[in-house]
């Protein structure tokens, strides 16, 4: 059997969604900038997809701005935001994803602003008083703080950080990659100045993404070269990925509490499986409370093994089954989780993050558990 549980990485893309972009691969290929008929009918396109993106989102069409994924959407929000606000104090935490946290450092090696980064505890929770402490400080910031963890799932009140970083004046982003698509966002209610997409996350394209920026706290472009995405990005727009994300984001909303229904359910055998069938296994983060992590994510730390030390990622893979020891944006690289890290984890322990979509079953869950059993010498 082989079975994905990767993801919170990527997505398998929903056919609906292919079938909604073959049309711009093969019939309309005419350039959006172009004024002839060819150009127009996709220009037509693409409005229609900022359209539906904003009417699900409850925003603006003028505040959606594509871009090709998180992590552009991510460096321009935060770059952007400090030059246009004239902001010179940044905050952010330890555990936020290298889009976030690498641009901030640079931001600061820079000399562009003041970095602090907010405590968190063992379980990867924000001190929510310390950061009260940075802003009463610091007033003016700009604060990136994510609304859930890849890694290990944890969850942030965007409501309760949105309204303490408005007390004081600041400009508020948020990395909403792992949200998009399984959660609802209201933008109108929604104390945030930013926040992000990558279509890749919720059974869309790779390389399609978008940015979402409050009409009235507007920031200047990141990339320059033409008038492209109302005078925000320049370049010819990836018409096939802004009609595959617009899709992806369509059908996520259409039935979003029973693909989180089917979601959790499994996350919960497969939790009540580790517990039952493998002693001493621990769950990093918040990753096993159902109401306070991401229902797509479990990260699982298993009990010290010297035939798995450093191995266990490839010895599922030899039976299959492709899980994370981390964040994939950091495959191949030779250090740690900076995430695990930074939650003092005991590296005697390996830790593997499975994280789990509407195309998932039971059978799969079952099947994993059971291969985690023969690798960890548990009778079967």
């Amino acid at each position: 059997m082989r079975v994905y549980l990767d993801n919170a990485a990527t997505t398998a893309m929903d056919d609906r969604v292919v079938e909604a972009m073959i049309p711009y691969m093969k019939e309309h290929y005419g350039n959006p900038s172009s004024v002839h008929s060819h150009g127009r009918q996709v220009r037509s396109a693409i409005e229609k997809s900022r359209k539906k993106v904003a009417e699900l989102l409850n925003a603006s069409p003028a505040e959606i701005f594509f871009t090709s994924g998180g992590t552009e959407a991510d460096n321009t929000a935060i770059v952007c935001g400090i030059e246009t606000h004239g902001i010179t104090h940044a905050i952010t935490s330890p555990i936020e994803h290298h889009a976030v946290l690498h641009t901030l450092e640079e931001c600061a090696k820079k000399g562009k602003v003041k970095l602090s980064l907010v405590e968190v505890n063992d379980k990867g929770e924000i001190n929510l008083n310390h950061l009260q402490e940075l802003l009463k400080s610091n007033p003016n910031s700009l604060v990136s703080l994510m609304h859930a963890n890849n890694e290990i799932g944890n969850i942030n009140d965007l409501n309760a950080i949105g309204n303490m970083v408005k007390e004081y004046q600041g400009f508020f982003h948020s990395d909403t990659v792992q949200t998009m698509g399984h959660y609802v966002h209201d933008l109108k209610n929604l104390p945030v100045d930013s926040i992000v997409a990558g279509g890749h996350k919720f059974h869309g394209p790779k390389g399609s993404g978008f940015l979402y920026v409050k009409k009235d706290r507007k920031i200047h472009p990141f990339i320059y070269g033409g008038a492209q995405e109302r005078n925000m990005r320049g370049g010819t727009e990836n018409v096939i990925g802004i009609v595959g994300i617009s899709k992806a984001l369509e059908l996520a909303y259409e039935d979003m509490s029973g693909h989180q229904s089917h979601i959790e359910g499994l996350k919960k055998h497969f939790i009540e499986l580790l517990k039952s069938d493998i002693p001493g296994v621990e769950f990093n983060g918040l990753s096993e409370d159902l109401d306070k992590s991401l229902y797509t994510v479990l990260n699982v730390s298993l009990p010290p093994s010297e035939e798995n030390r450093g191995m266990l990622l490839f010895n599922l893979d030899l039976h299959g089954i492709s899980a994370s020891g981390g964040s994939a944006c950091s495959s191949g690289a030779t250090v740690g989780s900076h995430v695990l890290r930074a939650l003092n984890h005991d590296y005697e322990r390996e830790s593997v993050r499975f994280s789990f979509s509407r195309f998932n079953t039971k059978e799969e869950i079952e099947y994993t558990v059971e291969k985690l059993k023969e690798l960890y010498g548990v009778a079967v």
